[in-house]
């Protein structure tokens, strides 16, 4: 506390109990700071600040800077954020615990105490992304390959249960509870924090976040600030670092009226998503109000905040009100605890209603709720909105169209092709746009009772017309959270899911991740033989070529009783508006419209069904209630006991070589370009995951320690050992290097040879003969999931630069993070514009005197000696950003800060 915010401290008595809080009223000294004026969410922002200042990094003038918001003016400056706690799920959890725990290492290396290295705030991790499904159709799903999770992750599992044990503020949620942010809204996020002073009192602020997963902004349905980062900047949350961003501007969304009965929140959070990625809100906070949120649920509020990183913001957020409290008393939350909320909003200018003065935005777009009707998206990208009436038409284009985001380049016999297959003795017919995968599966809409109920009683009336879903289709049902499972039980719903093959597969995320397993074998064949392009409906928020099935290349997002109907069609080709999706027992026609459950019908048995009793009974041993968990046998040492010739877990290099002191920077020479790429290159492109094949640099590597390939597992589930992930890197079978424009996968050019070889092969060769390697991109590079390994992997690949056209917001500060060189075309330009081919040595002309948005001139010069002189823009955005690039990375720096040393 410092003597500038001891000033600001109010409180309020409840049960002869005292809670101190930050009083934002207290700012206001002069007529441009008015606090009703503000967004919320910059609210919850400025009372952190205010409550921090004196802390690390946390200074007076970033109140004062952050005081005077404007909607009007642009903002100048930078603020930072320290978040009360950190969010993990096990694939990019595992590689922050190995980053620590190699911390912890270094430290005692280095003579120091490994106890240095401990969370800060408190840290939750969720097991979810670990299980598959191998096993679906059937009761015996769900254990079978929770069976399977456990033998392949066994190794992964003993290291997350040591750190438990070794280290403070740490808790793990076991596997086969459910999926991170639904287990967070319904059970981890508090709204309102409380921290003991004494016995008669009490600090209470905002409950902030920042978790490894770009997804984690779905907290932001319940006023609660946060959202996804890579692993190594959850990391400095967890060691009491600060991040750094320029102060946002807000985008202020207007929902005006009501959903009609054929919409669900699935379908308005896609077009939400189109609207809002269309308008370019990268970087930018979107904040939502109106008297729209007066109708819409918490839970259909969490599917639209959940998909933040799909329309591209950095947050999505639903400041509290009544509905937010409502929803704390349904999930089983303390009810002290709920009044402590509503005081405390009230009292702070946190709470929202619908009759107060609207807050003064950057910009506002309204959108009608009336107006949304049945929606999925697809085939490749989460924003490319299609309406449900249009899909057949939009479809059949996308075949036909050159391949890129929106069309595959198929001829016109390939969109006319019919195979036949056996399966289980009986002939089966497939042809392009069938669907081989029909999952609901992902928190976005798993955690929606509305959806899922509405999902089960379309299930139960078609089975009572006598349809089924085609044998070809892998059908499967995840769950977020076992609460689901409670309430379609006790509905009596779940029996016709299962009829139609929606057993339950698991608790965690599945399909949504490529998590989705194999498909039948004999599937699998016809589509290999006959180049097949067959399709997928799941309930998710991502699919990006690539991530649902290798064999799968078209993909659609779409409500779960969507997934259903499409099962039942059997193909997304299909006009479900006008077409019917199959003949019932009665020899007639079933249409959607026959199917689809009426809206008073399902908001009926939410009201039954949906309880604070199940939730109450689902959360209360929610950390031990796994056997096999429980039954892990651990120390709890300090250090890590890193087991030679493990191919999960192992000590990375990042700190090899590591001086006493941060290197002068300077100018990168004849750097050799690894891959050029083209716009909306994602994460999922560049970063290891999904399964790994047996001829791929990590398969051969897995094969080289004795591996079979029925125990390579996923690269998600070996993300704690660098020596597979760099192999994976950029090794997506989707990706398109320019440099090889004739091919698909991770292959390119080694220029002082002109071979074609695979991208890690290559980056050895540069690494032999002392050349350092950059990327060419277009826009939105590192679009997509938050993954820390799409910028670790790069880095250990040898990349020491990227010039982009544009960047995603976490991927571009992952990338400084790691000590690699983000650099941005001027307006106007681009490699196409510049005559870059890939061939150039690139120089990039840095000295000690680089800045935030610095102008540094690059020079590419050709094989024959032409030189192509350019000027980019400096991605550095703060000035933790350039201390971050100075020490190699953020890691080498917290070494370095740890352990007294100049940083």
């Amino acid at each position: 506390m410092s003597d500038f915010n001891q000033n600001a401290i109010a409180s309020f008595s409840l049960d002869g109990h005292q809670y101190e809080y930050y009083k934002l009223k207290k700012l206001e000294n002069n007529e441009k700071i008015k606090i009703a004026k503000m967004p919320f969410s910059i609210r919850v922002l400025l009372e952190s600040l205010l409550r921090q200042v004196g802390e690390s990094g946390i200074k007076e003038e970033h109140v004062v800077t952050l005081s005077n918001w404007s909607a009007s003016e642009t903002n100048e400056g930078e603020i930072p954020f320290k978040p009360s706690r950190v969010i993990l799920q096990d694939f990019t959890g595992v590689p922050a615990v190995v980053d620590l725990a190699s911390l912890r290492k270094t430290v005692h290396d280095l003579g120091g105490d490994p106890a240095l290295i401990n969370p800060e705030v408190p840290v939750d991790l969720v097991i979810d992304h670990s299980v598959q499904v191998d096993n679906f159709g059937s009761p015996q799903a769900l254990i079978a390959n929770m069976k399977m999770e456990f033998l392949r992750n066994q190794e992964r599992y003993q290291f997350l249960s040591w750190a438990q044990k070794a280290f403070d503020n740490y808790r793990a949620v076991p596997p086969a509870t459910g999926i991170v942010h639904q287990v967070n809204i319904e059970y981890l996020a508090s709204v309102v924090t409380e921290k003991a002073i004494n016995e008669t009192k009490s600090l209470v602020f905002p409950d902030t976040l920042v978790g490894t997963d770009s997804h984690t902004t779905m907290a932001n349905a319940l006023g609660v600030l946060g959202w996804g980062v890579g692993g190594i900047e959850a990391e400095a949350s967890m060691l009491g670092e600060p991040s750094f961003f320029p102060v946002p501007e807000v985008v202020g969304v207007r929902f005006i009226n009501t959903l009609q009965d054929a919409a669900t929140a699935t379908d308005l959070a896609l077009k939400v998503t189109q609207t809002l990625r269309e308008m370019k809100v990268v970087g930018k906070f979107v904040e939502f109000f109106g008297p729209g949120l007066t109708s819409m649920t918490l839970a259909d509020r969490a599917t639209i905040a959940n998909m933040a990183p799909e329309y591209g913001a950095t947050c999505g957020f639903f400041p509290v009100d009544d509905e937010v409290l409502n929803y704390l008393t349904l999930t089983g939350r303390d009810e002290k605890h709920v009044a402590i909320v509503e005081q405390y909003v009230k009292a702070n200018d946190l709470y929202y209603s619908v009759e107060d003065p609207e807050p003064e935005y950057t910009t506002v777009v309204e959108i009608d709720l009336s107006t949304i009707e049945a929606n999925v998206a697809g085939p490749k990208r989460p924003q490319d909105l299609v309406p449900v009436s249009k899909l057949k038409e939009d479809f059949q284009r996308s075949l036909v169209a050159p391949k890129g985001n929106a069309g595959f380049g198929l001829s016109e016999e390939d969109t006319n092709k019919e195979v036949s297959l056996l399966i289980d003795g009986e002939e089966v017919k497939m042809k392009a746009g069938d669907v081989a995968i029909a999952a609901i599966t992902s928190c976005t809409n798993t955690s929606n009772p509305y959806v899922m109920l509405s999902a089960g009683l379309l299930a139960k009336r078609a089975v009572e017309l006598g349809l089924n879903v085609p044998k070809y289709v892998k059908t499967s049902l995840a769950p977020g959270s076992k609460v689901v499972t409670a309430y379609l039980d006790n509905a009596g719903l779940l029996p016709y899911m299962e009829k139609l093959g929606f057993n339950t597969v698991g608790y965690g995320c599945t399909t949504c991740i490529g998590n989705s397993g194999p498909l039948l074998p004999e599937v699998e064949e016809a589509i290999k033989n006959n180049d097949l392009l067959v399709s997928s409906a799941l309930s998710g928020n991502r699919n990006f070529e690539g991530r649902i099935h290798a064999l799968v290349k078209a993909n659609y997002l779409a409500s779960p009783p969507l997934v259903v109907a499409y099962a039942l069609a059997g193909t997304m080709n299909i006009d479900l508006k006008s077409e019917p999706i199959g003949n019932g027992k009665d020899g007639q026609p079933v249409y959607l419209a026959d199917l689809w459950p009426d809206r008073h019908t399902v908001e009926a048995m939410i009201r039954d069904f949906v309880t604070p009793e199940i939730f109450k009974e689902e959360y209360l041993h929610v950390f031990d209630d796994n056997a096999e968990w429980n039954a892990i046998e651990t120390n709890d040492d300090a250090l890590y006991q890193w087991e030679e010739g493990s191919t999960y877990i192992a000590n990375p290099p990042f700190f090899n070589n590591l001086s006493p002191e941060p290197k002068a920077i300077e100018s990168l020479k004849e750097l050799a370009v690894l891959g050029k790429f083209g716009d909306s290159v994602t994460t999922d492109h560049i970063s290891p995951a999904g399964s790994i094949g047996v001829n791929t640099p990590a398969g051969q590597y897995l094969s080289s320690k004795g591996l079979g390939v029925r125990d390579f597992n996923s690269y998600g589930a070996r993300r704690g050992n660098h020596e597979v992930m760099m192999r994976g890197t950029l090794a997506n079978i989707r990706i398109r290097n320019q440099l090889v424009p004739a091919k698909e996968g991770g292959v390119t050019i080694y220029w002082p040879t002109g071979e074609e070889m695979s991208i890690y092969a290559a980056s050895e060769k540069y690494r032999e003969n002392g050349t350092g390697l950059i990327i060419l991109a277009g826009d939105d590079y590192g679009m997509g999931s938050s993954r820390d390994w799409a910028a670790k992997g790069v880095k250990l690949l040898g990349v020491e630069a990227v010039i982009a056209t544009s960047y995603e917001r976490i991927h571009r500060s992952n990338l400084v993070m790691m000590g690699v060189l983000p650099l941005q075309y001027k307006a106007g330009e681009n490699a196409e514009s510049l005559g870059l081919d890939g061939s150039e040595k690139i120089t990039i002309d840095l000295n000690d005197s680089v800045g935030i948005h610095a102008e540094v001139p690059v020079t590419a010069t050709k094989a024959d000696g032409q030189e192509i002189r350019f000027t980019t823009i400096a991605r550095f955005d703060s000035e933790v950003d350039m201390t971050y690039y100075r020490n190699g990375g953020i890691l080498p720096m917290v070494i370095r800060k740890k352990m007294g040393l100049a940083y």
